[in-house]
């Protein structure tokens, strides 16, 4: 870095430091597309004169979100980083938090770009993670779905918000659990269309938007009983999985007097098939039984999932009472409160970590959207094979439907498919049976070919082109 006569850092207010940050920024942004790609931030950040390893810690950092690219916030982000390492300082998280208190020195000096090096950087034009996940969408995996009607029998279409969406978290569970409750207490807000009651108070799906980082959807609490009865006016548990598809964290809430799975609480847990990474079990309301029930209660209600949680795994169970009212110490105790505050800080870092793991999961989303697709479109184009070419096609396709599992056997032996990428065998016949199976698509090798090497190389080129670019 170029020294001034004056080599004392400048101080500057918060308002006067943004306003230079963002100098700085369309200085790098090139393009205008308030975007910095590694490979722009790689020569603009190469003026700082730091190591490669105090650049790379600040890229991490900056970019949390595995994005593969700075906004303007990260940018900041990164030039407060710069700023402290410069002075000295260590090059973390907690540091950054400390001095945001604070003014903080100008990241370099006011010549900074006054020599050769500094002059403004023809940059190419940059993209991100998401942005080559929609190209190849639109170009090699929307194809194979329109071609083989894969939003008729699995999901709908993807459009740019899907791609685009902040990060989803849904609230499951009987009425009166604690879901429209527990927003509340994470907000410390009320919201509209928030009502709290003994009864079922909340009857259709609400989404809200925490700032800019995470929504939350409070959903119709499930009904047990008699009430189980009550007809809806649509489709509860479809909506419940078309949420669960595009979530990335679903919390299903128990207190300790509602363990029982109703038959509707049954279904729905069983639409969340293909989710499982996603649960999270909350024990709610924790602080009304004393410590020795509390673990009878607890061992009861794993009892109650596993027999309908079809997971190896065991679910992470989070306890606790999370409203905004004192914990009831006399029933909790000293163990239990202590239990209560680091159950509720586990639970606020795994919703904290959400924004964080979002783009992660949105490649995971794509890469098993992606290998679904390519088994539905060998499922359909075998039907479409097994159909005669004249006479009784209509006891041929009842045969097909009846033999479906035995189907789905052979595409898997002769394509080599896994497994576990085919849908349920039952839900699967109950969508075909409204199909003509003749009027099905032969198999199209070059397009099934391009998902395989979408797969295979473009999205694995996709990922180093955009890690961070100081590894």
């Amino acid at each position: 870095m170029a020294s001034s006569a004056d080599s004392s850092p400048t101080r500057w207010g918060p308002k006067e430091q943004r306003s230079l940050y963002l100098r700085w920024f369309y200085l790098a942004d090139d393009d205008g597309d308030g975007r910095l790609t590694g490979r722009d931030a790689l020569k603009f950040f190469a003026m700082s004169n730091l190591s490669r390893d105090d650049l790379k810690q600040v890229w991490a950092i900056a970019d949390s979100k595995r994005q593969g690219y700075l906004g303007f916030s990260e940018f900041m982000t990164a030039m407060q980083l710069v700023s402290l390492a410069q002075a000295g300082q260590e090059i973390s998280q907690d540091t950054l938090s400390h001095a945001a208190y604070h003014p903080v020195e100008s990241p370099m000096s006011a010549n900074w770009f006054n020599s050769k090096s500094g002059k403004k950087i023809a940059l190419k034009s940059v993209t991100s993670i998401i942005d080559g996940l929609k190209k190849s969408y639109i170009e090699k995996l929307r194809p194979l779905e329109k071609t083989y009607q894969y939003n008729d029998f699995v999901s709908p279409l993807l459009t740019s918000s899907d791609f685009d969406a902040k990060p989803m978290v849904m609230l499951l569970g009987q009425y009166s659990t604690g879901k429209t409750t527990f927003i509340k207490h994470l907000l410390k807000t009320s919201y509209p269309g928030a009502h709290i009651g003994p009864e079922p108070t909340t009857d259709r799906f609400v989404v809200i938007t925490l700032l800019d980082h995470i929504t939350f959807v409070d959903t119709p609490g499930v009904l047990s009983g008699e009430k189980q009865r009550t007809q809806r006016s649509y489709d509860f548990t479809g909506v419940t999985s078309w949420f669960a598809s595009k979530c990335d964290l679903i919390l299903l809430l128990f207190d300790p007097h509602k363990l029982d799975i109703s038959d509707e609480f049954k279904r729905v847990i069983g639409s969340l098939r293909g989710h499982d990474d996603k649960i999270r079990i909350v024990l709610n309301k924790a602080d009304q039984v004393d410590a020795q029930q509390l673990m009878r209660v607890y061992g009861a209600l794993l009892w109650s999932l596993g027999k309908v949680l079809n997971t190896p795994e065991v679910m992470r169970v989070y306890i606790g009472s999370f409203n905004d009212k004192p914990i009831r110490e006399t029933a909790a105790g000293p163990l239990g409160m202590e239990l209560f505050e680091r159950e509720q800080e586990d639970l606020l870092s795994d919703l904290n970590d959400i924004p964080k793991k979002a783009c992660d999961r949105r490649i995971n989303e794509f890469v098993k959207r992606a290998r679904s697709a390519k088994v539905h479109a060998h499922i359909i184009s075998h039907l479409k094979k097994e159909m005669p070419a004249l006479m009784g096609k209509a006891k041929a396709q009842q045969k097909l439907l009846e033999t479906l599992d035995e189907q789905f056997a052979k595409v898997q032996k002769e394509m080599h498919l896994p497994a576990g990428d085919f849908p349920s065998v039952d839900e699967y016949r109950e969508t075909l049976s409204a199909y003509n199976f003749d009027r099905f698509e032969r198999l199209r090798p070059k397009m099934v070919q391009g998902v395989d090497d979408m797969l295979a190389y473009d999205i694995p080129d996709l990922l180093k082109q955009f890690r961070n670019p100081y590894q």
